[in-house]
């Protein structure tokens, strides 16, 4: 009964051992600082910053994805939701606005995705 009772409790931590071990995919722990921009308008015309911050709201609350726009380099970050909730929900509160953002990246066919584990407002 033990050992079973102990192998659930691993088969839960897991996911979170994971992360914790650099990530799932190979991924590494990441610090990067940018803005939170909607994709469609930012890829499809270039359209960001604080005058944009009432469309950009619109397309995330339509399903559009948000991403960070990293300073340094001018890439772009898709948050990865592995816990299968919307990530939108936990960039809403920064649209359009700077953040220093960890976590875990990842990258496969072209794309840099993020686990996003801590975010908050920078200047």
């Amino acid at each position: 009964m033990k050992s079973r009772l102990a192998r659930i409790v691993l088969a839960s931590l897991a996911p979170s051992m994971a992360l914790v071990a650099g990530g799932p995919g190979g991924g590494k722990p990441t610090t990067i600082t940018g803005v939170i921009v909607d994709t469609a308008c930012y890829i499809g015309h270039d359209a960001k910053g604080a005058g944009h911050a009432k469309c950009a709201t619109l397309c995330a609350k339509a399903g559009i994805p948000l991403a960070v726009l990293e300073d340094a380099s001018g890439l772009l970050y898709l948050p990865l939701s592995l816990d299968h909730k919307n990530p939108n929900e936990k960039l809403l509160p920064y649209v359009e606005k700077r953040v220093k953002v960890t976590g875990v990246v990842m990258q496969k066919g072209g794309m840099r995705g993020i686990v996003i584990r801590e975010i908050s407002e920078s200047k």
